[in-house]
């Protein structure tokens, strides 16, 4: 594939469903493949498929709609290295936006421009060896950590990593309770029971349309 070519899943505009821009209208663009596979992935559409597109046709797409807000997801969207290029180009035409990435490749090449969030998988995950501890490194106050717990065992290893790592001090850290398996109330009541100072996320979009693709 060129690099100035992804394979995209689709393009859509709706509200940012978590992170900081919540409840803002964003377009979002979701790149096929994903080399993970965690358990809870609502997103398992996007892992093959897809539509072969150039940046230019891309950035035309976003045009239509709107708003500032641009939102780069997946699958994995670094798992095609033209991913950089796209961001570096949204970020050339004074977009505001975020890359929402599994914390398993190398951010470090990302647009300093970019705000970047990014998860730490947790053992419920599954996923939990393919962290790359390394990127830690390259989160920048303006970026956001994103935990989702599964149980009470992913809250306490997400609690001793934050503490291991000084993570809250690196940047904003988001705690997200996997929907339908770890109750958002407990959740809630444990962060508050050890003070932690994170942020407390639900899904809009899933309150509002459910898991439906394109919301």
């Amino acid at each position: 594939m060129k690099n100035n070519e992804l394979r995209i899943s689709e393009i859509f505009y709706s509200l940012q469903g978590e992170s900081k821009t919540v409840g803002m209208p964003t377009v979002f663009i979701r790149l096929t493949g994903c080399p993970l596979r965690c358990h809870y992935c609502d997103t398992s559409y996007a892992f093959s498929g897809g539509e072969q597109q150039s940046i230019k046709d891309i950035i035309e797409q976003v045009a239509q709609y709107n708003t500032p807000y641009i939102t780069v997801t997946g699958g994995e969207p670094l798992a095609q290295p033209a991913c950089l290029e796209l961001l570096k180009q949204l970020a050339d035409k004074a977009y505001i936006v975020s890359l929402e990435t599994s914390g398993a490749l190398d951010i470090s090449l990302v647009d300093p421009r970019i705000v970047k969030v990014m998860d730490l998988k947790t053992p419920a995950s599954g996923e939990e060896a393919r962290n790359l501890y390394s990127n830690l490194q390259y989160l920048e106050a303006k970026d956001q950590l994103k935990f989702v717990i599964c149980n009470a065992e992913d809250y306490q290893w997400s609690k001793d990593k934050i503490s291991k790592y000084q993570l809250d001090e690196k940047c904003e850290i988001l705690f997200s309770p996997t929907m339908g398996q770890q109750a958002p109330e407990e959740l809630a009541e444990w962060i508050l029971r050890d003070q932690l100072v994170v942020r407390f996320q639900l899904q809009l979009h899933k309150i509002l349309w459910g898991n439906l693709p394109g919301k």
